[in-house]
């Protein structure tokens, strides 16, 4: 019969079965129908600084970046990488042995899994997740070991007890990401340590997802945790210029880590996507190197969104927990007398105009997640304040 495979086997990997098309592509697509304020996938509605897109603009018609760049990244963004994390964090990084350029955080997350875990390894994630942890886990043939933040006092929270005990003799890697997508929450200086300590006395490696970087408010401080003791050798940190510079379609990021680990993440990313965003690594390098006042006011802005956001969210019914980093809010929709976040946010459209994302889709335990919806806040004020006012159609 002309066209019929020869098995009846389904043509997906079956580690990758579980993961279909993305809820963000369901719910964009969803607000094109709708013609709704989508304030679901998290990136801005605006472009970052003019005076770095016009580098970009540079490079291509210098010609440099437009084939393909050295494999590492291009020198200067590599020396730009290492000296933004020596002045923010005093953290030391030789740009030819240490660094590493990606396409975007998500091939440096992909690639680190791919490199450092094995078929049967495990790897502890905190739950709720960024959806690209799981598949990546799952691509590496590893157990995904979830540890849960809870709600507590306005914010989602680790247990230290709770991550020890989910560390067995087959866990290899602690996955970490802080400011934390999508909750909100950065962690501690103190919550930090105890994670470095674990990771020291059980000789883990530890993959950190930093994006979010520069997006923390309200006195909360970003501290690598390459930064404590033990973990300079053990931690493959990971940047991306994206969130920081308003650019996510340029697709630039990094690794940062030892010699011996970058090489590791390095044999993996070569046969991924080789090399990318030739022109954009130069312009990207300007960034990293512009005043702490573009990072303060970047802050700043973002900060005011996010409190324009959260005030109308409260005011339509929503509990809000404040995010103290990142650009996403997550809601609990039970005070509006909803408990399934997938139906509350597949009705959002016609209800009142909105996208959102069901926090669910960041679970293994979904009935953990059912109650929290995600809103993100990275978008132009004018389109906040109408949101807010649709959003209050939701009060009665």
């Amino acid at each position: 019969m002309t066209g019929m495979t020869s098995s009846a086997r389904p043509h997906l990997n079956r580690r990758l079965a579980a993961f279909g098309t993305t809820i963000f592509a369901e719910m964009s697509a969803l607000a094109v129908a709708t013609g709704s304020i989508n304030l679901g996938q998290g990136f801005p509605d605006t472009d970052g600084p003019e005076e770095i897109r016009e580098a970009a603009v540079r490079a291509l018609r210098d010609g440099r970046g437009n084939q393909y760049p050295p494999g590492p990244g291009v020198p200067e963004l590599r020396t730009a990488i290492a000296a933004h994390q020596l002045r923010r964090y005093g953290l030391s990084y030789d740009p030819n042995t240490e660094v590493l350029v990606t396409a975007g955080a998500t091939e440096a997350i992909a690639a680190a899994l791919l490199a450092l875990v094995e078929p049967g390894d495990e790897v502890v994630a905190l739950e709720p997740y960024y959806d690209s942890y799981a598949a990546s886990i799952a691509m590496a043939g590893g157990t995904r070991v979830p540890v849960t933040l809870r709600p507590q006092e306005g914010s989602f929270r680790l247990d230290l007890d709770e991550l020890r005990a989910a560390v067995t003799d087959r866990t290899r890697l602690l996955l970490v990401n802080t400011p934390h997508n999508p909750t909100g929450t950065v962690l501690t200086r103190a919550e930090l340590a105890a994670v470095a300590e674990l990771a020291v006395e059980r000789d883990l490696l530890v993959v950190t997802d930093e994006v979010y970087e520069h997006l923390v408010f309200d006195g909360a401080e970003h501290v690598p945790l390459a930064a404590f003791p033990g973990m300079r050798e053990r931690t493959v940190g990971i940047g991306s210029a994206g969130k920081t510079f308003s650019f996510t379609g340029w697709k630039v990021g990094w690794v940062t880590a030892a010699p011996e680990l970058v090489s590791a993440v390095r044999a993996v990313k070569q046969f991924l996507t080789y090399v990318s965003s030739g022109p954009f690594q130069y312009a990207v390098a300007e960034a990293l190197a512009l005043p702490d006042s573009y990072f303060e006011d970047f802050r700043a802005d973002m900060r005011a969104k996010r409190d324009l956001l959260a005030g109308g969210l409260e005011r339509a019914g929503f509990k809000v927990f404040r995010p103290a980093g990142t650009y996403f809010i997550t809601t609990d929709i039970r005070p509006l007398g909803e408990k399934d976040g997938f139906a509350f946010c597949r009705a959002l459209p016609e209800r009142a105009g909105v996208v959102a994302i069901p926090n669910a889709v960041f679970y293994d335990d979904r009935e953990a997640g059912a109650p929290f919806v995600r809103f993100a806040f990275c978008k132009r004020t004018e389109v906040l304040e109408e949101a807010a006012a649709r959003l209050k159609t939701l009060a009665g």
